[in-house]
């Protein structure tokens, strides 16, 4: 028997999750030390009907009542707002959000796993609509394309079963989506719109992979300069192997060199987090230096660096390796930038005439 919960009653009713737990907790006291969710007898939720039903007009209009890690019927979802019944995008009617459903299990029968899931970058790629041959945009899938310039919330789900998990409210990146080969229904390659879906208010960590074996926090391996590039055009939707510009594989080729002049070794740094791996350009374990290099001492590119660095450093600590952070530039920036990063504890390493300076 199904667990009557202020989730499932918030969609039956049209009524705010706080008010029905600020009556449950008026009514019927706290709940106990340890339990954070009610799960309520047949006559506490009859209560909650008779209290929240009278004010129900027909008229009033739907309200999105699910909070990140709710669990309910996704029949339940239907009934409270409508919307196709098949199919992972829904567009109701009574409310303007966008509802997406996320199933690693039933997508990989029509080639969705190729891309979809979470990406390193934090963002969320997801696989339009269409089971067999080419994607195209229609219904739901032009909806969710248009969802940031029409001011449409999407609100993605997992599904398990009959169940979905509510996760978050997500918006389209940028780009919003690519054209990709994936395989249909039938394991005919075809084009697929792969959309790239970034957080707004949801707990990403819900959308790892428990069914596959977690790595280690943080891995370290040989390191080799990433490949170069003349010039590198925008970012891919999907993160893959580095391609650098000229400047930055000459400034991380040198550095290394002098890493290993000094008798210490620069290495790869794999780091696990929320389902996705990242990793610095560089890690020097004798010393700890998390290391992430920049073509250029311009301000947009020392700011990036430094939310890189940090958000490194810190996954690297928690693993219980040593972690220094360190930006490297092929010269100093100005006075305010070298500031900051004093400030904020990031050693900044330039070339110089004899190879590299490290400004503390």
């Amino acid at each position: 028997m199904s667990i009557t919960t202020p989730a499932r009653l918030s969609l039956e009713l049209n009524v705010n999750q706080k008010r029905i737990r600020g009556f449950l907790r008026e009514q019927y006291g706290r709940l106990p030390e340890g339990v954070d969710r009610w799960e309520l007898e047949d006559s506490q939720a009859d209560a909650v009907r008779t209290r929240f039903a009278r004010q129900l007009r027909p008229t009033d209009p739907a309200l999105w009542t699910l909070e990140i890690g709710d669990t309910v019927l996704r029949r339940e979802i239907h009934a409270a707002y409508g919307g196709q019944e098949q199919g992972g995008i829904i567009t109701p009617r009574s409310i303007p959000d966008i509802l997406v459903i996320t199933s690693p299990e039933s997508g990989a029968r029509h080639g969705y796993d190729a891309f979809e899931g979470l990406q390193e970058d934090g963002s969320f790629l997801y696989t339009g609509e269409g089971q067999r041959g080419p994607q195209v945009f229609a219904r739901g899938n032009t909806a969710l394309r248009d969802a940031a310039e029409n001011g449409r919330p999407i609100r993605l789900l997992t599904k398990q079963g009959t169940y979905v998990t509510y996760v978050g409210e997500f918006t389209t990146g940028e780009p919003a989506f690519s054209i990709e080969t994936i395989p249909d229904s039938d394991g005919d390659l075809r084009e697929g719109i792969i959309f790239k879906l970034v957080p707004v208010d949801a707990d990403v960590e819900a959308l790892g992979a428990p069914s596959t074996p977690l790595m280690e926090s943080a891995q370290a391996s040989s390191w080799t300069p990433p490949e170069s590039s003349s010039y590198v055009v925008g970012a891919p939707l999907t993160p893959g192997e580095r391609v650098v510009s000229r400047i930055e594989f000459e400034l991380q080729k040198d550095f290394g060199q002098w890493i290993k002049s000094r008798g210490e070794t620069p290495q790869r740094l794999r780091l696990s987090s929320a389902g996705a791996t990242i990793e610095p350009d560089l890690y020097v374990s004798e010393s700890g230096w998390i290391v992430e290099a920049k073509k250029s001492p311009a301000r947009e590119y020392v700011r990036t660096a430094i939310g890189q660095v940090l958000d490194y450093s810190l996954l690297a600590r928690e693993s219980g390796r040593p972690a220094v952070p360190v930006v490297l530039l092929p010269s100093r920036p100005i006075a305010h930038l070298e500031a900051l990063l004093s400030e904020l504890g990031i050693l900044l390493i330039v070339r110089d005439d004899e190879g590299f300076l490290v400004i503390e």
